[in-house]
């Protein structure tokens, strides 16, 4: 089975620093993608998430400041960690980094191995953040709530927004039961000109969905649902 790399995306307007970086992550087995202009960043990340981001910080037309805040409130990207790559060695600057939301500050000239190590790092303690947010349920139903994904036994299923927000709010809740009409209000609030037999619909296109984790939502006779995952 094929492992898919991490993708790692470098913004350096020097292109001596652009390729020992490339050369060396690609040989950790990480794809790499470099730019030297920020628009041409800023355009690449407008369509693929980067598992990291490194950037270098005095760039032509905008700096790696002001890049970090835009990054830090873009819903998709604001949870990619930064590196933030500077011949600026001041304690102030570093300090402004990591305030910005920067998951490390490496100066230049860097050491490679030094260098790589802290990549590594970094990418280890998101992977760690990220685990953190997920809910599982039973052993093979994983939810998460920041890419609004359903995996069961690691294959990807794919739900409306409302059958994910009718789960999710399941999930969070586990074995707590929760009536037709809390769900409508869940799902739907003061809007709602639908009817309690709306949520059985939804239920039953959600566990066709789910496959063998359907079996965690359970149907509390004359009540409503749960989610139980006791086995």
């Amino acid at each position: 089975m094929e492992i898919t790399k991490q993708l790692i995306t470098v913004l350096d307007d020097e292109e001596n620093i652009l390729e020992l970086i490339k050369v060396n992550l690609t040989k950790e087995n990480f794809e790499v993608v470099c730019f030297s202009k920020p628009k041409q960043f800023l355009n690449f990340v407008e369509e693929k998430t980067p598992d990291l981001i490194i950037l270098d910080i005095m760039l032509p037309q905008i700096d790696g400041f002001e890049l970090c805040k835009m990054l830090k409130t873009h819903q998709r990207l604001k949870d990619v960690p930064i590196i933030f790559l500077s011949a600026k060695s001041d304690e102030v600057d570093k300090v402004v980094g990591l305030e910005l939301g920067a998951d490390d500050y490496i100066t230049k000239p860097f050491s490679v191995r030094e260098f790589i190590a802290r990549v590594k790092a970094v990418l280890r303690r998101n992977k760690e953040k990220q685990k953190e947010k997920l809910i599982l349920v039973g052993k093979i139903l994983t939810i998460n709530p920041e890419t609004f994904e359903v995996f069961v036994e690691g294959k990807k299923v794919e739900l409306t927004t409302t059958e994910f927000k009718l789960l999710l709010g399941l999930a969070e809740n586990k074995n707590k039961v929760f009536t037709r009409d809390k769900l409508l209000d869940y799902l739907w609030g003061t809007e709602k000109a639908v009817l309690d037999r709306t949520i059985d619909v939804h239920i039953t296109h959600l566990r066709e969905k789910l496959g063998k984790a359907a079996k965690f939502i359970k149907n509390v006779r004359g009540v409503g649902y749960k989610i139980d995952d006791n086995e």
